[in-house]
């Protein structure tokens, strides 16, 4: 049993693009951290956003499935969620993670300045080691930063030494190799 998890987070179909900033890579990225899980034995668990029936992203919907690319296994645990953070006590998930032993979180998804930034200041604040791995989240522009702009501003400036280790990809895959 190892004491890290990779966590997927809403990577689902409805805003899984090119909308995204550096969507070829952060896709790229986030598949090789999941084949490299899976190789080395490291649980990989997904989370799927729902906002609600009738929203056309909730269960049932096309756009709340996850993205085909990163389709879990029939043995990978999914957690569905209705708020920002995946580890809100609401999901479960949290409560999963600490039963099992884990200790680290290598966190990687969807969308940088809302879920992603939730999840990571939660899991913070519940004693996890939160692990950021380069280009492996992302959002969209909106009408007060660029996405890249918001890229840069949660993965280098806020979470750096304060929420997260924040590490390039090569250090992720070996947190992963060595289990």
């Amino acid at each position: 049993m190892t004491d890290t998890v990779l966590l997927v987070i809403d990577t689902q179909k409805g805003i899984m693009d090119d909308r995204l900033f550096e969507f070829e890579k952060i896709s790229r990225n986030i598949k090789n951290l999941i084949d490299t899980a899976r190789k080395n034995s490291v649980e990989v668990v997904f989370v799927q956003h729902d906002d609600g029936a009738g929203s056309g992203f909730s269960v049932g919907d096309e756009d709340f499935e996850i993205f085909d690319d990163f389709k879990p296994k029939e043995s990978e645990r999914v957690f569905v969620k209705s708020v920002n953070s995946a580890l809100h006590k609401s999901t479960g998930l949290s409560e999963y993670l600490l039963k099992k032993g884990v200790k680290r979180i290598i966190t990687v998804g969807l969308q940088t300045n809302f879920c992603i930034d939730a999840t990571i200041r939660t899991g913070f604040d519940a004693g996890f080691k939160m692990i950021v791995p380069e280009y492996a989240n992302s959002t969209f522009s909106n009408d007060y930063m660029s996405a890249a702009v918001t890229y840069h501003y949660y993965n280098d400036f806020l979470w750096k030494d304060r929420f997260a280790n924040c590490v390039s990809m090569a250090e992720a895959v070996k947190i992963l190799e060595a289990k």
